[in-house]
């Protein structure tokens, strides 16, 4: 079984306590209006896939492209649009709103967001290099990386030498981050650690690949259904009018 993903956006980091008065460094992720927008089925695509958006917005604010296969998929288009490929037994409508408590609390997740870029930054603060001596005849030169020519063959740096350069704002995956709760009124999922990307970042979470886990919501927990179990509710706590 693999369930799908959902989109989200980084609200920030903050603390939550548990039951034991432990505080636990939590960072809070905003689902929003994550909708299913489309589907992938092998017949057509050759695969199976869920394809979520978030974020509504006007055709003239995204791409050409974008804009045309929301027109004639008959939604509207949005500024995020990710797939995520999924087993068959949890493909999710188009036009479905997904919600925090696709997740459940304990439950592991992986996350993958675009991190903060740094700059252009030296081999020592990229590569964690170690530095030339302070002394012994070192002159102005203490955080460089020291050599990287080779002899006569083959006479050049090699392609993916370890040298300064541009730092951050690449795709980053961080792997078994466990899940220590949602908000379902305010639509939020409170993960445990550091997710990479500054705030406002758009964060990608689905079920943790190395991690064996069971009693999860396939293949999500609908929105309208919470919404028909509450109205249910109501009715049968009103008073029988006589």
């Amino acid at each position: 079984m693999k369930r799908s993903g959902l989109i989200t956006t980084k609200i920030g980091m903050t603390r939550l306590y548990d039951d034991g008065g432990v505080a636990h460094p939590v960072t809070v992720l905003s689902v929003g209006d994550c909708t299913v927008i489309g589907n992938r089925t092998v017949e057509k695509n050759g695969y199976v896939a869920n394809i979520l958006g978030v974020r509504e917005a006007k055709a003239k604010h995204v791409a050409k492209p974008q804009a045309v296969a929301a027109e004639k998929a008959g939604v509207k288009p949005y500024r995020k649009v990710v797939e995520f490929r999924v087993s068959d037994d949890c493909i999710i409508p188009a036009g479905t709103q997904l919600v925090a408590s696709h997740f459940i609390a304990g439950q592991f997740v992986d996350v993958q967001a675009t991190s903060k870029g740094k700059g252009f930054q030296g081999a020592m603060k990229r590569h964690n290099f170690g530095g030339k001596e302070a002394s012994h005849g070192v002159l102005k030169a203490h955080r460089s990386i020291g050599g990287t020519g080779m002899r006569e063959w083959p006479g050049r740096v090699l392609k993916g030498k370890k040298m300064a350069g541009q730092m951050g704002n690449e795709i980053v995956t961080v792997q078994n981050l466990k899940v220590f709760g949602v908000d379902d009124a305010e639509n939020l999922i409170f993960v445990e650690g550091a997710v990479p990307g500054a705030n406002g970042t758009f964060v990608l979470i689905s079920d943790a690949v190395k991690k064996e886990q069971k009693d999860l919501p396939v293949p999500t927990k609908m929105k309208v259904a919470e919404s028909n179990e509450q109205q249910a509710a109501e009715t049968e706590t009103e008073p029988v009018a006589e």
